[in-house]
Order: structure tokens, then sequence, then C-alpha cells
């Protein structure tokens, strides 16, 4: 399963990646994309999307699904 959220805040590189590796210390995340020029990120696997939007607020983002 695809899933998409929107994340506010990032401006760099280094901010997608951070984004990247919160979301997959969510469970049930294969794998993780960020895009700061779409603010969103796409998840693979099987996580709730109330569990992702917190991991990306974790990280210092502001994340909406």
């Amino acid at each position: 399963m695809t899933t998409e959220i929107t994340v506010e805040g990032m401006t760099c590189e280094g901010c997608e990646d951070v984004v990247v590796e919160a979301l997959e210390m969510a469970d049930g995340v294969e794998s993780a994309e960020a895009d700061r020029s779409e603010n969103s990120a796409t998840v693979e696997g099987d996580a709730d999307v109330d569990v992702l939007v917190e991991k990306v607020e974790m990280a210092g983002y502001d994340g909406s699904a």
C-alpha cells in the first residue's frame, strides 16, 4: 500500500534524509521517500498514517495526512 503525507518545513536534501529516516522507524514501513519541492513524503507498506505523521513531527517538521 502506498501512503502520501504532506510534510512542510523541508529545505534541503538533509531535511529529506531526516524525514525518510524518521518514517522508516515506524512499524510497517517498507520504504519511504521525501520530496521537499512537493512538500510530501511517500511511504510503501502498511504503517498507520497517524503514526507516520507523528514520526514526521517528532523529527521537527509539520506533517498531515
